[in-house]
């Protein structure tokens, strides 16, 4: 699948989408919503600790949780023991978002993976994603998404993980230790191409292989998590 022009739909969608579903571009005034760095364009470079609550940690047991998906079903980290798994926080209105999926990036990547022993598990942290589960349906219905898309309203879970930005990326080993956290490659412009690093691909690899994480910790990019007030 081409890019569809996917920087032209990008800045369609900015202007297109409510004040509160903007990200990384814009955001109140249009600054980045969250605490951290700014390049020229707006577009959000997050600090780890940002928030005050308690958060995940590279190294130990990645938080339980138990979510309803867009399918009606109960999703538990804890039913995936044994495998990888990828938790990918989304927002289906945010640009940086689509245009991970309108490229491939996020299905290329799991390709590399797919007879392999990995789960992939999208959560959206949105306060108003239980507003909006048909229009959540309908966009992984044309992304070709077939893995779960949790819904986590209240943002208990995005918090529990300090999950700043969509997409934030996280990867958890086979006996449930958080191995990686971050971004999903080094090209948040989406820019590179082929050339780009993908910390993911790089984090499921190792752990496949029974070896440690090389980059365990990067800053993710994209839109801010629109987390309840």
């Amino acid at each position: 699948m081409q890019t569809r022009s996917m920087w032209i739909s990008a800045a369609v969608m900015a202007i297109a989408v409510p004040a509160w579903a903007h990200c990384g571009f814009c955001g109140s005034g249009g600054q980045a919503e969250e605490k951290g760095t700014t390049d020229k364009t707006g577009h959000a470079a997050h600090d780890e600790g940002s928030h005050d609550h308690a958060h995940a940690e590279i190294g130990k047991p990645a938080p339980e949780f138990s979510l309803t998906g867009g399918d009606g079903k109960t999703y538990k980290l804890s039913d995936f023991k044994g495998r990888v798994v990828v938790l990918e926080w989304i927002n289906h209105e945010c640009p940086v978002v689509n245009r991970c999926h309108d490229s491939d990036l996020m299905s290329e990547t799991m390709a590399k993976f797919e007879s392999k022993p990995v789960t992939w598990v999208a959560i959206d942290s949105s306060h108003f994603c239980e507003d909006k589960v048909e229009g959540i349906r309908a966009w992984a219905k044309k992304q070709g998404i077939e893995y779960p898309v949790l819904l986590d309203a209240n943002g208990a879970v995005g918090h529990a993980y300090d999950a700043k930005t969509t997409p934030h990326m996280f990867v958890i080993d086979q006996k449930g230790t958080l191995a990686y956290s971050g971004a999903l490659n080094d090209d948040a412009y989406g820019s590179k191409g082929e050339d780009a690093r993908n910390y993911v691909a790089e984090a499921i690899t190792s752990l496949l292989d029974g070896s440690a994480v090389a980059t365990s910790s990067t800053k993710p990019y994209g839109c801010s998590v629109k987390y309840k007030k």
